[in-house]
Order: C-alpha cells, then sequence, then structure tokens
C-alpha cells in the first residue's frame, strides 16, 4: 500500500515542477543609457515636427497640386523608420522661410533705385535723377 501512494506522490512532484519550470523563458534586463533615452524622444519630437508640418493648409494644397493625398502621407509617416524621420525633418529645417523671396525683392527695389537715380527710369517719387 505504501508503494502506489509513493508513485502518486513522486507523479503530482513531477507534473508540478514541470507546469512550474517549463513555461518560464530566461529574463534579460539591462540598464538603459540616456543616450537611448534622448534618441526616443527625438525621434518622437521629429515625427510630431513632420506630422505638423504636413497639416499645414499650404503644403496640404501643394501635396493636392501634385496629385498627392496629405492623408496618405500622414499615415506613411507613421510607417518610417526613426532613420528616414530624422532625414525628413532635417531636410524640412533646411528649407528656406521666405527668405529667397525677400532677397529677390531687395535685388528689384535696389536696381530700380539705382536706375532712378541715373535717370533710367522713373518708379520711385523721392529720387531726383543725376542728370
Amino acid at each position: 500500500m505504501k508503494i502506489p501512494m509513493l508513485r502518486r506522490t513522486s507523479w503530482s512532484l513531477i507534473f508540478a515542477l514541470l507546469t512550474l519550470w517549463l513555461p518560464i523563458a530566461p529574463v534579460h534586463a539591462a540598464l538603459i543609457s540616456t543616450e537611448q533615452i534622448t534618441a526616443s524622444g527625438q525621434s518622437i519630437q521629429n515625427r510630431d515636427r513632420v506630422r505638423l508640418f504636413l497639416q499645414r493648409e499650404d503644403v496640404r494644397n501643394m501635396m493636392k497640386q501634385q496629385g498627392v493625398d496629405a492623408n496618405v502621407a500622414l499615415t506613411r509617416v507613421d510607417a518610417m523608420t526613426d532613420s528616414e524621420v530624422q532625414t525628413v525633418a532635417d531636410h524640412i529645417d533646411k528649407l528656406p522661410a521666405g527668405g529667397e523671396i525677400l532677397g529677390i525683392l531687395l535685388t528689384v527695389f535696389i536696381i530700380l533705385l539705382i536706375t532712378d537715380i541715373l535717370g533710367l527710369t522713373k518708379v520711385f517719387p523721392f529720387t531726383r535723377p543725376v542728370r
């Protein structure tokens, strides 16, 4: 009578140990560096910056003229990798913010002013020709 009781106990212990130990996978913990944390925060900021740029009305109009759906472009931003978003955000930062048009207007103003002073044109009433 003692042997069946030992068998039952041993099989119960084997079953209990197997159910406790088999499903547990090894867990690896590691420290997270400051660079990793700031990189993830930077990628979130870049992604938000690209989204805000694509949501601007003038950008939406330009995309519509080019035949691009703005909503599709926004969903593609979500599918981009962090390095791709970083590249686009850097490119957005390098775009001129009206600097070219201001330079052109200033150049045209100076040319017209010089031609008025030389007496070749009469555009501005506040100039007196040299002739």
